[in-house]
């Protein structure tokens, strides 16, 4: 404003996704958009938010504030990382790339996910000095997971970010009605396309034989026979820490200590496989009063503006991911865009923190929030 100058991308947080889809393929908006099923549980995470109002204290003497922090060993300017999020080249062309770069100019953590269009060299270049966490999609090969698990710390990823709740896809009606599914084509799958020991089990290059790699991805994708049992074969082959993501209850969260774990991430996916499932911010309280200070607890789905994220700290989480408000930013403006809606979520999470009389994240708590 003080440059008489426009901003690219809206900083109405809440409408990032009605401007999104203004400029998104039918088949990027169709699997990008949606979630499972009705879409109860993806409005149930929204609906989750609504409940808590935040309490104003004044002249509490914040004038300034450090809202950095640390989360298993990864220093943070604030407690925000960016989600792994897949297929990101739907959204624009530079993918994964864009996302990397625009979290090293603003010092935030990214998480790569296993279904990413650039692969992890790749994407370890274009983060350069910035830090990396990288999302396991656990494949049935133990091979290729091994190799995964290699290749992740020669690049340079630091924590492992284990998803549970994606054994197999949910049901979603939009992707269905279509017959779309990236992966299908072989978008999504570079990390698989790139990998020794995935190409090891092909009688012919991808390029001569593409489906072939599809139908190899599809043996391995689909794993929901994994248990708690399976867990010590990561310790194996990780040497860092490690995060379980999808937790969703108590008992989990507690059996995730008991195996050891480093972190969990209190999460439904977005809402984007199970359809009536309870919203994620409903079951953080719990599991955070459970758990917290034993493992890092950290929260993703329905975050939308930085009120949201200053509610998800409020009740237990150490730190939040954000997910689709930077895909969106993504697509309507590449890195920029992305760097664009990161800076307007941490500086309205500021501005609440300061109007709300606090100096730091870490002096948030329940009594910050009360039943709307």
């Amino acid at each position: 404003m003080f440059a008489n100058m426009l901003p690219e991308v809206t900083t109405d947080l809440a409408g990032l996704e009605e401007k999104a889809a203004a400029t998104l393929s039918p088949d990027a908006l169709g699997y990008i958009v949606p979630s499972a099923g009705s879409g109860a549980t993806a409005r149930a995470n929204r609906a989750a938010f609504d409940k808590w109002q935040i309490v104003p204290r004044m002249l509490r003497g914040s004038a300034e504030r450090d809202l950095s922090c640390t989360v298993l060993g990864t220093d943070m300017p604030a407690p925000v990382l960016i989600a792994p999020v897949g297929v990101q080249q739907l959204a624009h062309p530079d993918g994964e790339l864009a996302t990397a770069r625009a979290a090293t100019a603003l010092g935030l953590t990214y998480t790569h996910s296993t279904a990413a269009t650039h692969s992890f060299e790749q994407v370890a270049e274009a983060s350069g000095t910035g830090s990396r966490w990288y999302q396991l999609y656990w494949p049935t090969d133990r091979d290729v997971c091994i190799s995964f698990l290699k290749r992740a710390k020669d690049s340079g990823f630091t924590t492992l970010v284990v998803t549970l709740d994606t054994g197999v896809l949910g049901w979603r009606p939009k992707d269905l009605d279509r017959g779309y599914l990236p992966f299908l084509v072989n978008t999504g799958l570079a990390n698989y396309l790139t990998d020794p020991a995935f190409l090891a089990g092909l009688s012919k290059p991808v390029e001569q034989d593409p489906a072939a790699a599809t139908a190899r991805w599809i043996g391995m994708f689909p794993h929901v026979g994994l248990a708690w049992s399976d867990l010590p074969f990561l310790r194996e082959h990780w040497d860092g820490p490690i995060v379980l993501k999808g937790i969703c209850c108590v008992e989990d969260a507690r059996l995730a200590v008991d195996a050891g774990m480093d972190g969990i991430i209190v999460s439904n996916h977005g809402g984007r496989q199970i359809d009536g499932a309870r919203g994620s911010l409903d079951a953080l309280p719990a599991i955070a009063t459970a758990v917290g200070g034993q493992i890092a607890v950290l929260f993703d789905s329905g975050v939308r503006t930085g009120a949201d994220l200053f509610k998800a700290l409020a009740l237990g989480a150490d730190a939040v991911l954000i997910g689709r408000p930077f895909l969106y930013g993504l697509a309507l403006a590449g890195q920029s865009g992305v760097e664009q809606v990161m800076r307007s979520l941490l500086a309205e999470f500021d501005i609440t923190l300061a109007l709300s009389g606090y100096g730091s994240p870490a002096e948030l708590g329940p009594s910050s929030l009360l039943p709307a």
